[in-house]
């Protein structure tokens, strides 16, 4: 089973992402941004884009990284990775569905302002390039074919992992971190991802 989860950026994707992998026994994270940076390093620059996924290649690769890990691994592939353009969307979580391939697709969403004060907490300021994609994102992600949508407005990562886990018909186990220990995970998953 693949758990792909969308959403503007700074929404809280990888972090939710690192929770249902913290309490899916056996699970797997697969990131398709880093996809996105490998081709940065290698696409000489007056052939890269400013958005990775505007290269035809990344779509193919993520499309058929997912394949490939789904076809030769039992457990449960979390993928936490904005995607907002319909045909990009087609030509990923589409294709891999006509695979016949079960992709539970969830579009986290939360107002403007919580997503900007997401945004300014990770240390991405209001003309960030993230915070610059917000309208786009919040514009197409709320169309349908971006369902299921989950408000996280006013609700903890655990809580979102939880709805997240009852749609997909999974159990998680417990939280892993005491209550007041969690907000210490956070910092080291956010610190984890700084891309320099």
């Amino acid at each position: 089973m693949i758990i792909w989860l969308n959403g503007a950026f700074g929404i809280g994707k990888t972090q939710t992402a690192f929770e249902l992998h913290s309490r899916i026994p056996g699970s797997f994270i697969f990131d398709p941004e880093q996809i996105g940076f490998f081709l940065r390093r290698i696409v000489p620059p007056e052939v890269c884009v400013e958005d990775f996924q505007n290269h035809r290649i990344w779509r193919e690769f993520t499309y058929q990284g997912l394949k490939y890990v789904a076809e030769n691994f039992t457990g449960t592939i979390v993928v936490p990775m904005t995607v907002v353009d319909p045909l990009y969307y087609d030509q990923t979580v589409g294709a891999l569905r006509r695979e016949g391939l079960q992709v539970n697709h969830f579009t986290l969403l939360a107002s403007r302002d919580t997503i900007l004060r997401r945004l300014r907490r990770r240390g991405d300021g209001s003309n960030s390039w993230n915070a610059r994609q917000l309208d786009r994102c919040l514009q197409s992600l709320s169309d349908e074919k971006f369902a299921v949508h989950l408000n996280t407005e006013g609700k903890s990562i655990e809580v979102v992992a939880e709805e997240i886990a009852h749609y997909a018909g999974l159990d998680l186990k417990p939280p892993t971190w005491y209550p007041v220990l969690r907000p210490l995970k956070r910092m080291f998953i956010q610190i984890r991802h700084i891309r320099l």
